[in-house]
């Protein structure tokens, strides 16, 4: 089979690699879709990953169950399911808890093992997958679902992970709107009454955006917290999602955080937020802000994406690609011109 793969570091090639052999609880899926994410970029690019093996790339995949182990009870030949993305071992406090993102086989690090990542992933035409990390899709487009594995799924776990802030009429801010922001967007205008606040460099994503269901559109730049202040009474937003996370989307991000509201940092762009051990004086970071940050999400948040995606409330956009322009994708991405989120179809 044809599989995008990271051959050695910083090299990515679409390559011919036999079908994968599945055990007694795995399933063989024939991909239907795979998305393209930021994170992948991490992996090609990272200097300090510490490469083993060739591995094929993708964490967002969508397909059809091709043949199942022979312990395997719950799925049969022709099922439509997206892949959870959180490999984790369901034993530890954490899964058994029902926080199987943060699943503690992984140490202080605490992030399971996922596809593309470690194991194989699903840029290619087959992917092995332990049955249990399956979500059924049935009825849905794969095409359009496979995003709701981490662009979906991610950004729901950061709004439930500050669920408290989000009370009717309080202001929240998405910094980025492209693949997780949107959805973002979609996600608070389904699940709470808040006001949402746009940002981004884009201008053709911020149009994007009101379209989503954003109330206002913030331009993306060093006084787009003034703008945001004087939308919430000088207050500024109970919740920031920062879906970029380089320092100008953070110091935007510090600058218009509420009193006692949160920043949820979900981009990986390697920025550092301006706090400091100081008495506050109403710029900048305030008194009782939380920052937080979170992985993925658990496998009932994806349950959820797909629920809110069959109900209407989140429709991905997508531009396709078959799998053999996948280095014409990531090249699109790595230059910001995909609005919404890259999709390889085998």
């Amino acid at each position: 089979m044809r599989a995008v793969q990271l051959v050695e570091p910083t090299v990515v090639r679409i390559v011919e690699v036999p079908i994968p052999e599945i055990g007694p609880d795995d399933v063989l899926l024939r991909v239907s879709a795979a998305g393209l994410c930021h994170s992948d970029l991490h992996v090609v690019h990272n200097p300090d990953r510490i490469f083993s093996r060739p591995v094929t790339l993708g964490h967002e995949v969508a397909g059809t169950v091709a043949a199942v182990g022979a312990g395997v009870r719950d799925w049969v030949e022709g099922d439509s399911a997206v892949v959870h993305l959180c490999w984790s071992c369901g034993r530890c406090r954490n899964c058994v808890a029902g926080a199987d993102n943060a699943c503690l086989r992984g140490g202080r690090r605490a992030q399971p093992p996922a596809p593309g990542l470690g194991p194989d992933g699903g840029m290619a035409e087959f992917m092995r997958v332990p049955a249990r990390f399956l979500v059924s899709i049935d009825g849905l487009d794969p095409v359009v679902s496979a995003p709701l594995a981490d662009a979906a799924m991610t950004a729901y776990h950061a709004i439930g992970h500050s669920r408290a802030a989000l009370t009717p009429g309080a202001a929240a801010v998405v910094i980025g709107v492209g693949g997780l922001g949107h959805c973002a967007i979609q996600i608070l205008r389904a699940t709470s009454a808040v006001r949402i606040i746009a940002v981004d460099i884009d201008p053709d994503r911020l149009v994007d955006a009101r379209r989503h269901g954003a109330h206002d559109a913030v331009p993306a730049g060093a006084d787009a917290h003034t703008e945001i202040l004087g939308m919430t009474d000088g207050l500024g937003a109970a919740a920031v999602f920062d879906f970029v996370g380089n320092d100008a989307s953070l110091c935007t991000a510090a600058h218009c955080v509420a009193p006692y509201g949160v920043v949820q940092a979900a981009g990986l762009a390697g920025g550092t937020a301006p706090i400091a051990a100081e008495p506050r004086t109403g710029v900048g970071w305030p008194w009782g802000a939380t920052f937080r940050t979170s992985y993925g999400g658990t496998r009932t948040d994806l349950m959820a994406c797909v629920a809110l995606a069959r109900e209407g409330h989140i429709a991905i956009d997508v531009e396709r690609f078959a799998l053999v322009d996948a280095l014409q994708a990531v090249e699109r991405l790595e230059s910001g011109k995909v609005q919404g989120r890259a999709v390889l179809v085998p």
